[in-house]
């Protein structure tokens, strides 16, 4: 079973965010970066069946060179090869672009299940798997929490709202896009580590692949919310004052 995990570098989440002179996107000369969370669920996932099930990993990531760091870090996990489509301008493609480019890389792999995280922790598109489904014309699940493989393909949990869980089949090969918590992460071993050095590491660009791009949303720029105080005095009756109040909680705070 050869299983292809789509995984991303995005700014470490503790990492402090100005944004650049240009604004178009955050100055990222002093961030620290990391693998996009769901990422990092949909990588345990796969692994996890290569245990149970035996078969390959292979991991794909498109992004700048800096890219191969995380790359790195999923081989030393246990995964067995990796991709790396290589472009400086990853922030400014839209879903569909980067889509495309996933796309045309897992063609030449031909494999029997594609993972990828539900949305990344930058951008947060949410997207990205669901068009790489559409684009390889396979069938795809979102929201999923555990994979396990069966005669019939696989059989996935979905999480729904309120608590609700739905199970769902899917014949192979399909795109599945990973929930964060469903699994529990494990680490990079020393062993690992030293092993991951060793693992191929296949770079491709855009012009390789042969994929024209045309993006379709523009990035224009990016500004830091606002923080606003306001203070305002309820008069009445405590009666009056609780109604009051409750109404302002939900009409203009959105939180009851």
């Amino acid at each position: 079973m050869k299983i292809l995990v789509a995984i991303k570098q995005v700014p470490d989440r503790d990492a402090p965010a100005r944004i650049n002179a240009a604004r178009s996107w955050i100055e990222e000369s002093d961030l620290q970066f990391a693998m996009n969370e769901s990422d990092a669920h949909a990588l345990e996932e796969a692994l996890q069946l290569k245990e149970k099930h035996g078969g390959e990993v292979v991991v794909l990531s498109a992004g700048p060179e800096r890219v191969a760091s995380t790359i790195r870090e999923a081989l030393a996990k246990g995964a067995d090869r990796a991709i790396h489509i290589v472009c400086d301008d990853l922030a400014q493609r839209d879903a569909l672009d980067v889509a495309q480019q996933l796309a045309a890389a897992v063609k030449t792999e031909n494999p029997d299940l594609v993972l990828a995280g539900l949305q990344s922790e930058d951008l947060g598109f949410g997207q990205t798997g669901v068009i790489l489904a559409e684009l390889l014309g396979l069938p795809h699940a979102t929201l999923i929490l555990h994979i396990e493989k069966n005669e019939f393909g696989i059989e996935a949990k979905r999480e729904l709202e309120e608590g609700w869980f739905q199970d769902i089949q899917l014949p192979l090969p399909a795109v599945v896009t990973i929930q964060s918590g469903g699994n529990k992460l494990r680490y990079a071993t020393l062993m690992g580590i030293k092993r991951a050095k060793t693992k191929e590491l296949r770079q491709l660009s855009s012009a390789e692949l042969a994929v024209v791009s045309t993006p379709r949303v523009k990035l224009d720029q990016i500004s830091l919310p606002r923080k606003q105080k306001s203070t305002q005095m309820i008069t009445g009756s405590p009666k009056e004052a609780a109604k009051a109040l409750v109404g302002k909680l939900k009409s203009e705070v959105h939180v009851l």
